[in-house]
């Protein structure tokens, strides 16, 4: 499976060991809670941190499809489909 490494500020780090269940690893837990975050859509929560800016160019348009939340299209991927 690929993977990717990301940066998670120590805060972050806290939380996702906070939250970590029983036998369950690092990546497992990061992916529940951050599919718990964004299922958090009434809350209105805002991070206490910024991003540095850095990530695909198409990120901006394409952010749903990047979580998930909406599928990608014929011809299209990760990217722009590169």
């Amino acid at each position: 499976m690929p993977s990717r490494t990301v940066y998670l500020p120590p805060k972050a780090l806290e939380l996702v060991r906070e939250h970590a269940r029983e036998g369950e690893s690092f990546s497992a837990t990061v992916v529940r809670l951050i599919k718990a975050g964004a299922h958090e859509d009434e809350r209105h929560v805002l991070l206490d941190y910024l991003g540095s800016g850095e990530g695909p160019g198409d990120l901006g348009v394409n952010n749903e499809k990047y979580l998930g939340l909406k599928p990608w299209g014929p011809g299209e991927g990760p990217g722009g489909g590169r």
